[in-house]
């Protein structure tokens, strides 16, 4: 580490004021931040002082997010390759050397399946970091300040938010809008109302509705190489209770499978298991808000339970709240969205309002509204929408309640 050391004081004058590269300052920084903390300290005494600061929360958030990352990698390589071993065992076609792998060819191998998830995720993340981190560092060179390291956790999450066919130029076109539209205009990390990940998530679902939505099973393999099994055809756990409730989900999928992410979705959405894993980080080290979760799960539970008391001839009317948690991106959106600290809630009762608003807006988009079986997505942005009208609301009413005592002691 002292030879790196050595190497960015050495480069540090030419990207100072004053330096023949100065105004690329940010992009200096940005890399010496990598293997670096900032030596920058507070020394004004009227400053809260703590161990903690942005370049470490963000550092967390990302390492948080790394067993949904993980195991959504091997779960697209188990469910490929499980439908891949159907394909061969209807004599459709020879798919084996398809797969590339430093063990060989093994459908059952754990490290053949995490292999072949990886080959679709690790594009996905590249694009997206590659293309996020561009726009993040011209708007640092025109606007001359550092590059916020909040970046880094909004591509990973945009990326895991993807299905895992998606093309590569729209992974590219949803992170753009996320970073410049969502973020940059509106003065960059913590100036942002709406949360850039899903902001970006939300362009590219509106704007190719037919190609990120829908309720079919993508197989890699098989369209990717022109290979049709014979008599297949599957649907999502939200679309099969979407067509059939609780017992078009339990035909295919059990709770413990959904809970555990042996199910198709997007590559961080489907293992409860992994998701919670993040969550328990991010709540030790303080960063995620526990009233915000439990506000959504509060809010997920009571409009979930008010509904299925109401007989509908609509079958997600019958969805019970236990399965509305493990089905599309409810607990990765609750876990890594709907806790962004800038874009939700601030104040301790209004981060439960928040959280109770989520988890009742999702349940009424998932079960009200056919055209947007998900819901989470839409209700979070409904919930960053509305958080500093909640903060405003809870502020003023502290403030009444502390003037109606001053004037009872007075």
């Amino acid at each position: 580490m002292k030879v790196i050391r050595n190497f960015f004081d050495n480069q540090k004058p030419n990207f100072s004021p004053g330096g023949k590269r100065e105004k690329y300052f940010p992009l200096y920084d940005v890399f010496e931040n990598l293997f670096f903390l900032s030596k920058n300290k507070t020394t004004n005494p009227i400053h809260v002082r703590d161990a903690i600061d942005i370049q470490r929360v963000m550092a967390i958030v990302w390492i948080s997010t790394f067993p949904a990352m993980f195991f959504g990698m091997y779960n697209i390589g188990s469910q490929s390759l499980e439908y891949l071993s159907l394909i061969n065992s209807q004599n459709t076609g020879d798919w084996h050397h398809y797969l590339i792998s430093p063990v060989g060819y093994n459908p059952d191998n754990f490290i053949n399946k995490f292999w072949f998830g990886a080959m679709y995720f690790m594009p996905i993340y590249a694009v997206t970091f590659i293309v996020g981190f561009a726009w993040e560092m011209l708007f640092a060179i025109i606007r001359k300040h550092e590059i916020n390291e909040g970046f880094f956790v909004s591509s990973v999450l945009f990326a895991l938010s993807c299905p895992p066919d998606i093309p590569l130029w729209q992974a590219a076109l949803g992170i753009t809008f996320g970073i410049v539209i969502g973020k940059e205009i509106f003065g960059g990390t913590g100036k942002n109302f709406l949360n850039p990940a899903l902001t970006g998530r939300a362009f590219l679902y509106f704007a190719y509705p037919s190609q990120l939505s829908g309720d079919k099973v993508w197989v890699s393999g098989i369209t990717d190489n022109g290979i049709v099994p014979n008599g297949y055809s599957g649907a999502t756990p939200l679309g099969l209770a979407a067509e059939n409730g609780v017992i078009g989900i339990e035909e295919r999928y059990t709770w413990s499978q959904s809970f555990f992410g042996g199910i198709p979705g997007s590559v961080g959405e489907t293992s409860l298991i992994a998701i919670a894993l993040g969550a328990m980080i991010l709540l030790m080290t303080r960063i995620a808000s526990y009233r915000i979760i439990l506000g959504t799960l509060l809010g997920m539970f009571v409009m979930s339970s008010i509904f299925n008391q109401i007989d509908s001839d609509n079958p997600m009317f019958s969805i019970p709240f236990y399965w509305h948690l493990v089905i599309g991106s409810f607990a990765f959106g609750l876990v890594f969205m709907a806790t962004e600290p800038v874009s939700g809630s601030a104040t301790n009762t209004g981060r439960w309002i928040y959280g109770f608003v989520i988890g009742v807006t999702v349940i009424l988009i998932r079960v009200i509204n056919p055209a947007f079986p998900e819901g989470m997505m839409l209700a979070i942005l409904f919930g960053n929408l509305l958080a500093p009208v909640i903060d405003h609301l809870v502020v003023s009413s502290n403030i009444k309640k502390r003037n109606q005592l001053k004037e009872v002691y007075e």
